[in-house]
């Protein structure tokens, strides 16, 4: 057990994160992820508060759709926050945060903080619904980036076809009280427990960007290749102009994917050298339990290419990566 965001989570069960991670590749999981934020927010302005706050465009769903959004710095587009939005029904939104983030998003929309009152359960991997529609029937359904609400054991229970880990599956809404319930009987028809380091593990090979790492203060949606979550034909929002000015100017770095032929991990903020020139730092690092070798997210502030070999500082010791494309791991068909 570890803390985390003032919660204790579970790093890993006992049989360990690479065991966990290659369950999900293959089978499936479930990890415990209430420590992230939920905010609800209802009425006839919430939409049009989510507009004019998130860089996303709403009117490309619909009641019943989810959707990956921003929260933008207004005076430099750096990324605030990373989001999913659940848009339930025609007046009512969940607002999904990381769990720092909480009452920084709240500060800027409003809503109610519920995170205290429900749990969040993500099943993953190419046999999870399989395995989910033993438990609720109905919910292996709910496709990609949709929403359903279901019954278990009398209770309502809300399910997204949402997840971070690259594999498919879906995240379950449930009232914290029936939650262990509802985990042990997931547990009971084959899904194992999965905990943080996997999941970690997991986003890193699908290349899924982590707040703090590959996006934060003084990073913008365009040094981390997400330029695509920035709607700019919905009209204004916060952190429009400023991202229009970042555009014209430029990105000062850009996201990379880094593969080693070698095990030997690398971490967070080493630099990033080519030719005997520090030209970036590494933004996420570990041990990709799939490919059984290094792999890294660097950014860079020289343009590299596929096939461009740069090297990693590890306490004086300069460990060789290609650049290579993105995801370093593919969806499981």
């Amino acid at each position: 057990m570890t803390d985390f965001g003032g919660w204790e989570m579970p790093l890993s069960y006992p049989l360990g994160t690479v065991h966990e991670h290659l369950a999900c590749r293959n089978r499936a999981v479930v990890f415990d992820v209430s420590h992230l934020g939920t905010v609800s927010l209802s009425g006839i302005d919430a939409y049009d508060t989510l507009q004019h706050n998130l860089s996303n465009d709403l009117g490309k769903i619909a009641p019943g759709r989810a959707q990956y959004t921003h929260l933008l710095d207004g005076s430099d587009a750096s990324v605030l926050d990373d989001i999913i939005v659940w848009w339930d029904t025609e007046k009512q939104f969940y607002v999904m945060p990381n769990a720092s983030n909480t009452e920084r998003v709240i500060d800027r929309i409003g809503g109610v903080d519920t995170t205290s009152t429900r749990s969040i359960l993500a099943v993953q991997g190419p046999k999870s619904r399989e395995a989910l529609s033993k438990v609720i029937p109905g919910a292996a359904g709910v496709g990609r980036f949709r929403l359903g609400h279901f019954q278990y054991k009398g209770e309502d229970v809300v399910v997204a076809g949402t997840g971070y880990t690259g594999e498919d599956g879906v995240e379950i809404s449930i009232d914290g009280d029936s939650s262990r319930s509802l985990f042990e009987e997931l547990v009971s028809v084959g899904v194992e427990p999965a905990g943080l380091g996997a999941r970690d593990t997991l986003r890193l090979e699908a290349a899924l960007p982590l707040h703090g790492n590959e996006l934060g203060r003084e990073i913008t949606p365009i040094e981390a290749r997400l330029e695509w979550v920035v709607s700019l034909t919905k009209g204004n929002f916060v952190g429009r102009e400023a991202f229009l000015r970042h555009k014209e100017e430029g990105a000062r770095f850009l996201l990379y994917g880094a593969l080693s032929q070698g095990r030997q991990p690398v971490r967070s903020h080493m630099a990033v050298h080519k030719d005997a020139n520090e030209i970036g730092w590494v933004s996420s690092g570990n041990f990709s339990p799939s490919l059984k070798k290094a792999i890294a997210l660097i950014f860079s502030r020289t343009t590299l290419h596929f096939g461009d070999t740069v090297e990693i500082d590890v306490r004086g010791n300069m460990l060789s990566f290609e650049i290579v494309n993105l995801p370093f791991v593919a969806k499981t068909r």
